[in-house]
């Protein structure tokens, strides 16, 4: 097998991690018989250095001719006087948008190597293997309008029901490859936006034929709290972009002791 991997390093720690994440990749191909074919490219503030743009017109169109893409750390706050749109962080707005890439995957496992660097019990988190479905391309990081100023400052969360419906056929997809279980998380008791994820979930998992699988919703507290109590047990989980990043990182406080609280609301857990 051949294949092209656009990678970019990126900012901070970036460089260093992917220096040995492409010297591993390399190993496992080479022991695997197949041939990969690795490019650099600049993003974030290296970009910004080098280009004076986040995402220079040459690591998109890398980045979309290649198989994969193996991206690192993107910020620096040398940039933070910048308006949001030349940020670093716009880098990465910019790339999902152009590679279509409107769900993350992102994995939570308990490694038995780490298992007592967790704030856990042993016997709490052994066999903890979470995988929560985050939507990446609507909601408050893409909403407008935006804008702000010494005194307030506004963004916009909204979300269609084509956005959703992907995502939940995401998330409905794995599942079905593991525990064949669905949690959408929300916060439908307040938002209007979470009520029409919820019923979109509804909508997937009853008309889809490859999602007739058993899925729940809860509300995002609720869903903290069974990360952190039940992190042992394997399950999938759905949500929209900024609940996603909260619950995930819990996730990899149970398995790693990793837990860094970002912004985002809507996801899915699949079990």
């Amino acid at each position: 097998m051949r294949l092209t991997v656009a990678v970019l390093p990126g900012d901070g720690i970036g460089p260093e991690v992917i220096a040995q994440a492409t010297r591993v990749l390399h190993l496992i191909t080479d022991a695997c018989g197949h041939h990969v074919e690795t490019t650099h490219y600049p993003i974030g503030g290296a970009a910004l250095r080098r280009h004076g743009v986040a995402l220079p017109a040459s690591t998109a169109a890398g980045c979309a001719a290649s198989d994969a893409v193996l991206l690192g750390a993107v910020g620096d706050p040398s940039f933070d006087h910048l308006s949001p749109e030349h940020r670093p962080e716009a880098a990465l707005l910019s790339l999902r948008g152009t590679l279509g890439g409107f769900a993350n995957l992102r994995p939570a496992r308990t490694d038995p190597a780490l298992i007592d660097a967790t704030p856990y019990r042993r016997e709490r988190v052994a066999g903890a293997d979470l995988l929560l479905v985050r939507e990446l391309l609507g909601g408050l990081y893409y909403g407008s309008p935006r804008g702000g100023n010494a005194d307030e400052a506004y963004n916009t969360l909204r979300y269609t029901r084509d956005e959703l419906a992907r995502v939940a056929r995401v998330a409905f997809e794995q599942a079905r490859q593991r525990r064949r279980l669905v949690t959408s998380i929300d916060k439908a008791n307040v938002l209007e936006t979470s009520r029409l994820w919820r019923s979109t979930v509804n909508d997937v998992a009853v008309n889809c034929h490859t999602a007739r699988l058993p899925r729940e919703a809860a509300l995002v507290e609720r869903a903290m709290h069974h990360v952190l109590d039940s992190g042992v047990r394997p399950a999938d989980l759905a949500m929209p972009g900024q609940r996603a990043s909260t619950t995930s990182e819990v996730g990899d406080a149970v398995c790693h002791a990793l837990a860094e609280v970002i912004d985002h609301q809507h996801a899915y857990h699949a079990v």
